[in-house]
């Protein structure tokens, strides 16, 4: 049998203010557990929680980002649960009246396809606390510093089908809230947190299957694993004759290992009630207006003129688009050099220099002015392409503060003098002498390849420093006189 795949995606996105949702606690991270949760984070008798201006701006902001409906009247509820690490036995967040309402996504997948993702809602709410389970031998200890922490929680419809198109979303996703500003985005440390919602059904059949939460994935690369792992095991599950639970379960990234946690909750085991401590909140005109006309370019609009203004391939502009602050470097980059080569540059060297590093292109020991630098030396054919490698390696290294500073201490500008490299041709030619007479006794179609070799070792004995362009010239001049 044939089945079909049908995924939804919950994103619990952290949004990037200074203080909680409800009261002046830091969300700064990495704190001492338990620093930075005051008395309204622990629902302490007699406190009044205030809700977070930012918070709320953020979430509007997202809201124009997506295209979405955005709910002038939206409502904080109560929803009641017990878990060591929500200390007031409740966390408020929004149901019936979302600040956000329906919007869509468009993502592009790798065979250049596009598809329209729908957004059914995001509501804004409080972060929990954290369980902690390594080093308290049999018992848990609570890290309560997140409680309170003010995320958006972004719903999809069901439209996803597969994991490649699971993947593609999350990124156009972390593109578009670090674009706006409202997260950082740094998935290592819980700003973005996938719950993905899968459920398989015969091809061709209308009625969804049995569905299952895979809880808190927090890399897109666990997120693939997680759903194809899944889907995997309920068609197991159904051709061997059995059914799927409904159920939330995890997944752990270091072992490939999913597991039940518990049986799937409905809305109505929380019993959510409006919160009585919180008015509604009203989005004024003026106040949509005000965030409107301050909206950043946007990841598609980013992209379309990156191909118009820069002459990129659709590919290339998708990428680079697709990441603010590698956005930011490949235009500083580009300005005042070569736009196509900057993006080879970025998309290439960098890029492998960084995953290579484990690092962010915020903390490139290479600025995109030093890149820019570099670029306009091998378009005045100062240095090769070969040898921009090695000015990049030393950029890279601290050996200098630019390009040419690196290129006159090491010697490495490029040789254009006509003589020079004919001298040197010459001595390749005498040196290789059998060499020439098979290139010369070769037909003509057969030519093109051999003359690869007198390139290599004409290169070699300027040490790479000649121009490559002037060494093929000369070469085919003297070898086919």
């Amino acid at each position: 049998m044939q089945w079909e795949t049908v995924i939804g995606l919950e994103i619990h996105v952290q949004l990037a203010t200074k203080t909680k949702i409800f009261s002046g606690a830091s969300t700064a991270f990495g704190a001492e557990p338990n620093t930075q949760a005051c008395a309204v984070d622990l629902g302490l008798p007699g406190v009044l929680p205030v809700v977070n201006e930012e918070a709320i701006n953020m979430a509007i902001k997202f809201g124009l980002g997506i295209d979405a409906e955005i709910n002038r009247v939206n409502v904080f509820e109560r929803k009641n649960y017990f878990y060591p690490d929500l200390p007031k036995g409740y966390q408020t967040t929004q149901l019936d009246k979302p600040i956000v309402g329906a919007g869509h996504v468009d993502i592009t997948l790798n065979d250049g396809s596009t598809k329209s993702i729908r957004i059914h809602h995001a509501h804004l709410e409080e972060d929990a606390g954290k369980s902690l389970h390594e080093d308290y031998h049999g018992m848990s200890g609570i890290d309560l510093n997140r409680a309170g922490t003010p995320l958006i929680e972004i719903v999809t419809e069901p439209d996803l089908r597969n994991a490649e198109e699971a993947v593609a979303f999350a990124k156009k996703l972390h593109s578009i809230v670090t674009t706006l500003g409202i997260c950082d985005g740094n998935m290592s440390q819980g700003s973005m947190r996938f719950d993905v919602n899968v459920s398989v059904r015969p091809t061709g059949q209308e009625e969804f299957g049995t569905r299952t939460e895979t809880k808190n994935l927090n890399s897109f690369k666990f997120m693939e694993a997680a759903i194809l792992k899944e889907v995997e095991r309920q068609i197991d599950v159904l051709e061997d004759g059995g059914k799927i639970v409904q159920e939330t379960r995890l997944y752990n990234g270091d072992t490939g290992e999913a597991r039940s946690m518990r049986s799937k909750e409905e809305a109505n085991d929380y019993r959510y009630f409006p919160c009585p401590d919180l008015l509604p909140v009203v989005i004024e005109d003026s106040r949509l207006e005000k965030l409107r006309a301050d909206m950043p370019e946007m990841p598609d609009a980013k992209k379309a003129r990156f191909i118009s203004e820069f002459g990129l391939s659709d590919v290339d502009a998708d990428i680079l688009s697709g990441d603010q602050p590698t956005a930011d470097f490949f235009e500083a980059a580009a300005k005042g050099s070569d736009a196509k080569l900057a993006s080879n540059w970025v998309l290439g060297e960098v890029s492998r220099s960084l995953n290579a590093n484990e690092i962010t292109i915020a903390d490139s020991p290479v600025t995109a002015e030093m890149l820019a630098g570099l670029i306009v030396r091998i378009k005045d054919n100062t240095i090769s392409g070969n040898i921009a490698k090695k000015v990049f390696e030393a950029l890279w290294n601290g050996e200098g503060k630019d390009a040419d500073e690196v290129i006159e201490k090491k010697g490495l500008k490029q040789v254009t003098d006509t003589a020079a490299i004919e001298a040197m041709i010459d001595e390749v030619l005498t040196a290789n002498a059998r060499q020439v007479e098979n290139y010369r006794a070769a037909p003509v179609e057969k030519r093109g390849k051999m003359i690869g070799f007198f390139v290599g070792q004409a290169m070699k004995a300027s040490r790479g420093k000649a121009n490559p362009g002037m060494v093929n010239q000369i070469l085919k001049k003297k070898l086919d006189s």
